[in-house]
């Protein structure tokens, strides 16, 4: 998850539970003191738009995964300010009379429910919050799972270059052992051709020493 998001989500969340305290403070004060109260809400009010409006331009730049999980989360803050803006509007009107209709109207009511959609607001920004770092996580498991395909790509690589490599290693023997064969063979037609030769002049030294014996002893 986006780091900027998150940093403008704690302000927000920091800003909202002290609105939330201020509409609690100004509903029990009266005159100049509750207007002074109500200014500040109302301050405060344009702060957290100015927060929702930058936690929007950030999830929007985001992958779409990621992006899905924030807006989510900002259609929940912005019905919390929704709410907060309510209230602000009730406080505004002064007389006792506009105070006692809106408390007859449900505005105890109003106030609880508002209280209990920060709760599960809180309670949907964990899950929220969990939902992410499993995203998280699945990324992270995604790129080991790449870089491990990558790695044994790689090691294929090699040991298909060391096939070949080998491949052209038994030629190199295939031809040389071609060579020593024909080698071998010239050398042994060359000793038969000198076995007869050898033979030959035997026999003629043989012939030429009977002659001369027989024509000594005649």
């Amino acid at each position: 998850m986006s780091q900027v998001f998150e940093g403008y989500e704690r302000q927000y969340c920091e800003l909202s539970a002290n609105l939330s305290r201020k509409c609690t403070s100004a509903s029990a004060a009266d005159g100049e003191l509750k207007k002074q109260r109500i200014s500040e809400i109302k301050v405060g009010i344009d702060e957290a738009e100015s927060l929702i409006r930058k936690m929007d331009m950030e999830a929007r730049s985001l992958q779409p995964n990621v992006k899905a999980v924030l807006l989510a989360k900002l259609r929940e803050y912005k019905s919390d300010l929704n709410n907060l803006k309510s209230e602000v509007k009730r406080l505004s009107l002064g007389n006792v009379a506009a105070r006692d209709e809106l408390l007859e109207s449900g505005m105890a009511d109003t106030l609880t429910a508002s209280a209990d959609q920060r709760t599960r607001l809180v309670t949907s920004t964990g899950r929220l919050n969990h939902s992410g770092e499993r995203i998280k996580e699945s990324r992270r498991t995604m790129l080991e799972t790449e870089e491990l395909g990558v790695s044994i790509l790689q090691d294929l690589h090699q040991q298909r270059q060391s096939l070949l490599h080998t491949n052209n290693t038994l030629h190199g023997v295939d031809d040389n052992i071609g060579k020593s064969k024909r080698i071998l063979t010239a050398m042994s037609q060359r000793m038969n051709r000198n076995k007869w030769i050898i033979g030959s002049i035997i026999a003629v030294l043989i012939i030429a020493v009977g002659l001369i014996l027989y024509f000594k002893l005649k």
